[in-house]
């Protein structure tokens, strides 16, 4: 008798470790494993951001969704990213839309010269104006959220004090930031900030156009001297953090909730890091000695009258595309002003 019940223990033990073992691997199965393409480099805060993101799905997803995340251009570059989505090189993706103009053509009204406050503002704009138009040119991929940069400012090798001072001057510029440079009498150079400190560094730029968090996320403070402070002009660049859709098809529904919701807090993250680096980036060009020149008021709205015509060239491109150019810069400062209130004070 004792020998049945130690034979018939042995049996249930062995079904129970049977069983135990079959979840593990069926978990295991089931786990998602995902690519993240980032164009910043790892030591920037908005790579950092989206580290602690993918972070974050992973811990409230208990594990089943595992992200790997190759930044500085490692997977794809910055101007190949989105199609690197789509075609899913990557799964996950985070660049600049301004790095491949044209293609985008109702979210180029969010990276018009504005005069937008800080960072926090240009993201919670960028990513509820996605919301409201929901523009068809993104139909290809899911997204995640967007965010943007702080005002856009001048930074040169040599004084820029008036808009004399930069006519003819090669400045680094991407998307319709390179249309304000040439609004402004200087001569555009399309380049993403990863060549942009070579290229100050030997002359093939004199200058750069991009928030002051470049002076030290991207080390550019290092070879330019100057910072005109011209934020009356102050455009953003938005960017993107998007999935390839028949993968976030693919995911469960709870499993897309969490992402989702974990996305539309990370959009304040963004936002805020995007205005620390800001700070920092103003501490250290100042701490190597560099200058930052402000624009009085008259020389100010100098510069706020020789940009005014983008934004009609803007609406008026927009509806020969049938695009509702007119609504969209609409959206775009009544969500400045709503955003302003909040975060601008």
């Amino acid at each position: 008798m004792k020998k049945k019940l130690f034979v018939a223990m042995l049996i249930v033990s062995f079904l129970t470790a049977s069983f135990i073992y079959a979840d593990v691997v069926y978990a295991q199965s089931k786990t998602v494993k995902l690519n993240y393409s980032i164009f910043f480099p790892p030591t920037h805060g908005q790579c950092k951001a989206g580290v602690s993101w993918a972070k974050e799905v992973e811990k409230r997803t208990n594990g089943m969704v595992k992200i790997t995340v190759f930044p500085a251009g490692t997977l794809t570059k910055a101007n190949q990213c989105y199609d690197g989505v789509v075609k899913g090189i990557s799964d996950l993706g985070m660049s600049c839309f301004a790095y491949t103009r044209g293609r985008f053509p109702l979210m180029e009204a969010v990276d018009l010269p504005h005069g937008y406050p800080n960072g926090r503002v240009a993201t919670h704009v960028a990513t509820e104006f996605y919301k409201l138009m929901n523009p068809e040119e993104l139909k290809d991929v899911k997204v995640l959220y967007i965010h943007a940069h702080g005002p856009g400012l001048l930074h040169t090798k040599k004084p820029v004090r008036k808009l004399e001072d930069l006519k003819g001057l090669k400045i680094r510029s991407t998307g319709l930031s390179a249309k304000v440079s040439a609004a402004l009498g200087a001569v555009p150079v399309a380049m993403p900030q990863s060549s942009t400190y070579e290229a100050l560094q030997k002359g093939v730029v004199e200058g750069t156009f991009t928030p002051i968090e470049t002076l030290k996320g991207w080390k550019q403070a290092e070879v330019i001297k100057y910072t005109t402070d011209c934020s009356g002009v102050g455009y953003t660049t938005a960017m993107f953090v998007v999935m390839n859709l028949k993968k976030w098809n693919s995911l469960p529904g709870d499993i897309q909730k969490t992402i989702e919701e974990i996305s539309e807090e990370w959009v304040d993250v963004h936002g805020k890091i995007w205005d620390k680096g800001d700070a920092e980036g103003r501490d250290f060009t100042l701490s190597l000695g560099n200058e930052i020149i402000p624009l009085s008021e008259k020389e100010s709205s100098r510069w706020v009258n020789a940009v005014k015509p983008l934004v009609d060239n803007y609406i008026k491109a927009a509806g020969e595309k049938n695009l509702p150019g007119d609504k969209a810069v609409a959206e775009v400062k009544k969500l400045i002003t709503k955003y302003s209130k909040i975060y601008a004070k």
